[in-house]
């Protein structure tokens, strides 16, 4: 889900990272939808200063010119490597994979080589824009920036992207790989497949991905994942769904690790953007129980499906944004069957100001503030479905949180209804339930 991918405190005008929280688990659930821009954020390494500093010399002196050619140079023969290292890659050829490299890098790119053969790679296009910088105090070794378009399973995907920082070696013709950074670019963060070997199954619609200390969790996690991607198929407001949805289930260790970490320790579960219209999904194995999983996943799927690309602005909308991830978790139960309606209550009696625009929970929320919250977005929601059909709630979301329009906009767009009687009725059906 994206409760903002990285609502969690970090909102900005391009998105927000909440944590979303879950029944029948100790802890409840995040979801972290990318706000900033997801063509991949803030580079892990940034080419340092002008282009005298890069080769060690002054800026502005008369042989400028002629070190930033040869920087550039060394920078052409560099990708000319990766590209040779991205096609062994595709081809499945393992010895060419590790070629470019130094022998003391190839233990780390083996395992590099195997997870993503692992996750079926599709595409993988290294390109680089800046020149490279020699690295201080290793004399003949260099570092270079490099941004990697990428896809799994689906060839013909629109790819996400990731900034690596790679360093080198001059060697002649051919410089030799040293290293490749372990990525930092916001707001994703380090992606799994960077730093944990991984156990993966693959289905029609979805991906998923392990440690193999868990491998045996995967038949059930990829029926489960395949049964709520049909669910979150049907939330995908351009009536495009993702090509796939792709799950990582976390260990301890992992959980604190992939895609930065540092999440609420309520957290069960969040969705991160990574660029190209795709949310990776990420569940914390320490916080389900056995039975928790399905909801969850089509809590999290659903803001696969649904989120824009680059997060969204609105902070008012939160309960929207959660509430229909809430009610695509729910899978048509009845309202008297949802698991979080004790915290409604609590959170409804205990002084709730009845604007669903504040309901977002902070950080550092006590687990009853959360449920609640999560539980007044799904009520919201469910009764805007009930009573004009999801197709039009859909629309009311598409303008709300896709094309940033405001609620009166939207409302009278959607429902041809004022936003401020809606809301009063949804706050007033909120305190019927909750009764």
């Amino acid at each position: 889900m994206t409760d903002g991918d990285q609502q969690r405190g970090e909102q900005s005008a391009t998105g927000v990272d909440r944590p979303r929280p879950r029944r029948r688990w100790p802890l409840w659930v995040a979801l972290g939808l990318v706000l900033a821009v997801l063509t991949c954020g803030v580079p892990a390494v940034l080419v340092i200063g002008l282009v005298g500093d890069a080769v060690g010399r002054p800026a502005g002196t008369p042989s400028d010119d002629a070190a930033t050619a040869a920087a550039r140079q060394l920078g052409q023969r560099m990708t000319a490597q990766l590209d040779r290292q991205a096609a062994a890659l595709l081809r499945g050829d393992r010895p060419g994979f590790l070629a470019v490299a130094e022998p003391a890098a190839r233990a780390g790119l083996t395992h590099r080589y195997a997870v993503l053969r692992a996750l079926r790679v599709t595409v993988w296009r290294p390109e680089s824009d800046g020149l490279p910088t020699r690295v201080n105090g290793r004399p003949g070794e260099w570092r270079l920036p490099v941004t990697v378009e990428y896809c799994f399973v689906v060839p013909g995907c629109t790819p996400s992207t990731v900034v690596l920082g790679t360093r080198w070696r001059e060697a002649g013709e051919q410089p030799r790989l040293v290293a490749v950074e372990e990525s930092r670019s916001r707001p994703a963060g380090t992606r799994p497949w960077e730093v944990s070997d991984l156990a993966v199954a693959v289905g029609k619609r979805t991906v998923v991905a392990t440690t193999p200390a868990l491998r045996r969790k995967l038949p059930g996690l990829l029926a489960e994942a395949e049964a709520a991607a049909r669910v979150a198929d049907l939330y995908a407001v351009d009536a495009s769904p993702p090509d796939r949805y792709l799950i990582f289930y976390a260990g301890r260790t992992e959980w604190q690790r992939w895609y930065g970490g540092g999440r609420p320790k309520w957290t069960a579960g969040y969705a991160v953007g990574v660029g190209g219209g795709h949310h990776d999904v990420v569940l914390n194995a320490g916080s389900l129980s056995p039975t928790g999983v399905d909801d969850l996943l089509r809590h999290e799927l659903t803001h696969a499906a649904s989120l824009p690309d680059g997060g969204y602005a609105n902070k008012g909308a939160w309960w929207l944004v959660e509430g229909l991830a809430e009610y695509a978790g729910a899978d048509g139960q009845p309202v008297s069957h949802y698991e979080g309606l004790a915290e409604v209550r609590k959170l409804v009696r205990g002084g709730w100001n009845g604007r669903l625009d504040d309901l977002a929970p902070a950080d550092d929320a006590a687990d009853d503030r959360v449920g609640g919250s999560y539980g007044v977005g799904y009520l919201a929601v469910r009764h805007l479905v009930d009573r004009y059909g999801e197709q039009r709630v859909l629309d009311f979301f598409k303008a709300v949180v896709h094309d940033d329009r405001s609620f009166d906009e939207a409302s009278d767009q959607a429902f041809g209804e004022q936003w401020s009687t809606l809301h009063d009725d949804c706050v007033g059906y909120v305190r019927a339930v909750a009764a």
